[in-house]
């Protein structure tokens, strides 16, 4: 039986993706230099301040990842099913991590990490929102999972072997979708500086009423 998703997951999973990206653009092109989006430089960074002794920069790491955390648990609070499917709760989510882009855009522009703090609980809160369907997992914020998929598939191919075709595809809109984030959210950043996460605020927030919408009347429909 061939496993497809529905047209709603791939749009929305594209561009959770280039939101993802934008705000990374914005965390590496900011007054810190640091990625928002995921944790595996945020860990490194913390055990080079632990080896350095910093109590300063690994306090601020400490919070950096009990953040995103803090947003996976909110997501599963909001949500409270890990599968995809239409009927979640995700509009509210989306719009719940608008307001915490909203609200971490002047403390960054005036280099303040709560600023940070704000939008890590958003990206994990984002990418706990959606976990997996019908088997193809969907993480958004971050690359190295759908990169080592795509190897995997492609020497099974080489070998001759069944790929999964549903999960190439998700790999191929997700890695596209951030890095077309990345790139849109570094030109932007040239002109606003910080307030370039004033965009994926904004589509976050549009996307969770769209969604909200939809929802409604798929339900309405049935």
């Amino acid at each position: 039986m061939l496993r497809q998703l529905p047209r709603w997951a791939w749009f929305g999973g594209g561009l959770l993706a280039f939101i993802a990206g934008m705000i990374n653009a914005v965390g590496f092109m900011g007054f810190r230099h640091q990625a928002i989006t995921h944790l595996t430089g945020t860990t490194t960074l913390l055990g080079t301040a632990l080896a350095e002794a910093n109590v300063g920069e690994a306090l601020h790491w400490v919070l950096a990842i009990v953040s995103f955390v803090g947003g996976a648990v909110l997501s599963g609070f909001i949500v409270q099913q890990h599968t995809l499917k239409l009927g979640r709760r995700y509009g509210v989510a989306l719009m719940v991590e608008s307001l915490l882009l909203f609200a971490a855009v002047p403390l960054i522009h005036n280099g303040n990490d709560g600023g940070l703090y704000l939008a890590s609980i958003a990206c994990g809160l984002q990418n706990a929102m959606a976990s997996t369907y019908s088997g193809a997992t969907f993480r958004t914020t971050h690359l190295s999972g759908m990169f080592t998929d795509l190897g995997i598939y492609i020497g099974q191919r080489l070998r001759g072997l069944a790929v999964d075709a549903l999960r190439i595809q998700v790999c191929v809109v997700v890695t596209g979708g951030f890095l077309a984030g990345a790139t849109a959210g570094s030109l932007i950043f040239r002109v606003l500086q910080e307030r370039t996460l004033l965009i994926p605020a904004v589509l976050t927030g549009a996307s969770g009423l769209i969604y909200a919408i939809y929802r409604h009347r798929q339900v309405g429909m049935h």
